[in-house]
């Protein structure tokens, strides 16, 4: 790869988790979420492999997927309660569908098999910030909405990943 497309790759990487974690606003933490996942696509397929193209289409295809619902959730919460901030998540059915985006954006349990055939397909540099860099995102706005999510749903998701 290019070292001037690897170096604005990584740069989009740092980017767009910056503007997650520091963001209020739910299109600004989508954005973010975006960035993310368009900047780590060229790094899984990079190998010009049969498997690792396969893997970046898994992870593209899970992670929008996610993402649609992460602005599907922030836009039915603004449509009930008029807030687009990310610590006024109320209504139940977006505190449901947003669990379940991070879920998937996690790779947790129910929504996991995605993660290891991405992995597989990956080179070993690239399966780490996978596994690293990738997950600090969603685990901000987790943070951000815990106050809000079904505790319940998040402590059974916790122990059947561990598991």
């Amino acid at each position: 790869m290019n070292p001037h497309a690897k170096l604005i790759s990584i740069m989009s990487l740092l980017l767009g988790t910056t503007i997650t974690i520091s963001s209020n606003h739910w299109m600004m933490a989508w954005t973010g979420l975006e960035i993310n996942t368009l900047a780590i696509l060229p790094l899984i397929s990079k190998p010009h492999h049969p498997r690792a193209i396969e893997a970046a289409v898994k992870y593209f295809l899970v992670q929008a997927a996610a993402s649609a619902l992460v602005l599907f959730s922030s836009m039915s919460n603004a449509w009930a309660t008029g807030q687009w901030d990310i610590t006024q998540l109320s209504h139940p059915m977006s505190c449901l569908l947003l669990t379940v985006a991070i879920a998937m954006k996690l790779g947790l349990v129910p929504f996991h098999f995605w993660y290891p055939e991405v992995l597989q397909g990956s080179s070993l540099t690239t399966a780490l910030l996978l596994s690293t860099v990738m997950k600090f995102p969603p685990i901000t706005i987790l943070f951000l909405t815990s106050h809000s999510l079904n505790p319940t749903l998040l402590t059974s998701l916790a122990i059947a990943s561990t598991a």
